[in-house]
């Protein structure tokens, strides 16, 4: 009676892992989870679940645990690191009902320091591949574990193998979608990085140098030069292209939240933290991952920024681990890091940490060779996209887009290509078709131009933007309808 009430158990217990094996696609919360039904169905004191990592100097990473502290090289994993690198190499589950007098274990002090009585571990298994390993232990009975619950955990070994392994899967395609889209998306906005003038290329100088080396870069300009255009250009030409590109506006994000954003959180952390979830950073495992604005970082969390790029180590909220991260980071600005240093809101050791290497990107104003070449490239984006018919621009309006400021550079000029490619009515982009603020249209004008000639192309400039409705005009001038017809028609256009 007491056998077939243990095997209900054991049946009940795989009916569980089974369960969470078409419920759970998240591997962290997987794991955490067949830890658990482990633990509790065999009375577990303490549990782990390790994973083969050869790039760990012990060969393995600790992935969840329960009831063990987080320092690795404590007196608590000594007794286990034999037990379970044993059952990595041979494939074989060990199993003792009474540690301290068990041959194997004679001359393990932590055993006897830590008053283990009772281990079992057993193998995660896909095929022959052993990929991981789950270990319990107890200190308060002998003989806690016997030979059913070694049946019992090896083949709940088995199942929880395949389900860890479908939902790495799972991440994995997820995540390749999502780099997929994300690169679809960047493929149509730009085709490479554009342009000729010297200031430009003493910039992509550097980049090209610093392709295949993974040290911190900090990418400096104004607003709309294209600083995650650079960056993206940096990671899809070097080692890790192909790899997750990670971009984080550090301003984009509420304060109480871009810790669990860029870090992750793991469950019971904090209220509403029903599940594990990884962050941005370990989105970015293995690839890149770009800081925009990281001035705006709020300074509280501006030391464990510093730790990732010094130590490649992290910590989710509420854990107790340590995770390490194999990225490269590269960070952006629009401000003067050095003000911000001084005002104390950017640490100084953050800062030269992050600029190792700077790429400072200039303002499109300061690149004018570059704009002729920027406007055909948008010229036949924007034909192609909105399946217009021009191809060419007037040498008029380009004149007009040599002459602007651009105060919001490579980005404004984009909009403003797009823009007046959807307006033209023909072939070739006139200045009627160019779009400019007001404040841009005094701007562009030469100083050499009379006072009646400025007046007369700011009203011709106001009239083709108003479709030829003169009250509309006289509106946006701010001038009335007779004053407006009275000037036209000294011009010949009544």
């Amino acid at each position: 009676m007491i056998m077939e009430h243990m095997h209900q158990d054991n049946f009940n217990a795989l009916y569980e892992i089974a369960r969470s094996i078409a419920s759970i696609l998240e591997p962290e919360e997987l794991l955490e989870r067949v830890l658990e039904i482990a633990m509790t169905h065999l009375s577990a004191e303490r549990g782990f679940v390790i994973l083969a990592d050869p790039n760990k100097e012990e060969g393995y990473d600790v992935v969840t645990m329960k009831n063990f502290s987080s320092q690795r090289t404590s007196n608590e994993y000594a007794a286990s690191s034999s037990v379970v690198t044993n059952v990595l190499n041979t494939g074989e589950p060990v199993l003792t009902f009474d540690a301290p007098n068990d041959e194997r274990f004679e001359s393990s002090v932590s055993i006897m320091a830590q008053k283990i009585l009772s281990i079992i571990c057993v193998p995660l298994r896909i095929g022959e591949r052993t990929f991981g390993a789950v270990y319990l232990d107890s200190s308060t009975m002998l003989k806690e574990f016997n030979d059913e619950s070694l049946k019992f955990l090896t083949i709940f070994g088995n199942l929880a193998g395949i389900a860890i392994e479908n939902a790495k899967r799972y991440t994995e395609l997820r995540n390749q979608n999502e780099r997929l889209k994300n690169e679809s998306d960047v493929t149509h906005l730009f085709t490479n990085l554009i342009g000729k003038s010297d200031t430009w290329k003493n910039a992509l100088e550097i980049v090209q140098r610093v392709l295949d080396i993974d040290v911190a870069i900090l990418i400096t300009g104004e607003s709309g030069t294209g600083k995650e255009l650079v960056a993206r250009a940096i990671h899809e030409n070097g080692s890790r292209k192909g790899l997750a590109f990670v971009a984080v506006n550090c301003s984009a994000i509420p304060e109480s939240l871009i810790e669990s954003e860029l870090f992750g959180f793991v469950r019971g952390a904090f209220t509403g933290a029903n599940a594990t979830k990884k962050g941005l950073v370990e989105v970015a495992d293995g690839g890149t991952l770009f800081l925009d604005e990281i001035s705006d970082l709020p300074f509280s969390l501006q030391s464990k920024l510093l730790r990732l790029l010094q130590e490649k180590e992290y910590r989710r909220i509420g854990d107790t681990l340590n995770r390490s991260a194999d990225i490269r980071i590269i960070a952006a600005t629009n401000k003067d890091l050095k003000n911000e240093v001084k005002n104390g809101t950017l640490r100084e050791d953050l800062y030269f940490r992050l600029n190792v290497v700077e790429i400072h990107l200039p303002p499109l104003r300061e690149r004018k060779d570059d704009i002729p070449l920027l406007a055909k490239h948008f010229l036949q984006r924007s034909a192609l996209m909105y399946k217009r018919s021009v191809d060419s621009i007037h040498p008029d309006a380009m004149h007009m887009l040599l002459v602007n400021p651009w105060k919001g550079n490579v980005r404004e000029f984009q909009n403003v290509i797009e823009r007046a490619v959807v307006l033209c009515k023909g072939t070739q982009l006139t200045s009627a078709d160019l779009v400019l603020d007001f404040t841009q249209r005094n701007s562009v004008l030469p100083n050499s131009m009379t006072l009646e000639e400025i007046e007369r192309q700011i009203i011709e400039a106001t009239l083709d933007e108003m479709d030829g409705n003169r009250r509309r005009t006289a509106e946006k001038l701010g001038v009335s309808l007779r004053w407006l017809q009275y000037r036209l028609k000294e011009w010949n256009k009544d």
